[in-house]
């Protein structure tokens, strides 16, 4: 017998990995404690400093606002960014 050896049948090759899904989706729990943990961590920091609570609820709270709209737009949620959006202009119109 030589010393070539012998042809492997051909396997395919894997798939492509699935496009991602919505930011949303992709957020889990692992996520979510750490971003518990840096609130906690940043709110306690601030109050440690002598911040005032109004100013750490506001700054805690702005914080947020501007996570859970960029998670929104992201995610594919800008017909829902839109609403809320609308619904906070009527709101200060008056209608």
């Amino acid at each position: 017998m030589s010393s070539i050896p012998a042809a492997t049948p051909h396997t395919p090759a894997p798939a492509a990995l699935p496009a991602a899904g919505p930011a949303d989706a992709r957020f889990g729990p692992t996520h979510q404690l750490i971003l518990l943990l840096a609130f906690l961590g940043l709110g306690a920091g601030l109050f440690t400093t002598g911040t005032p609570m109004n100013s750490v609820f506001t700054l805690l709270g702005g914080c947020g606002a501007i996570g859970a709209a960029t998670i929104t737009t992201a995610g594919g949620g800008r017909r829902l960014a839109r609403a809320l959006a609308e619904a906070a202009l009527r709101a200060a119109v008056g209608q």
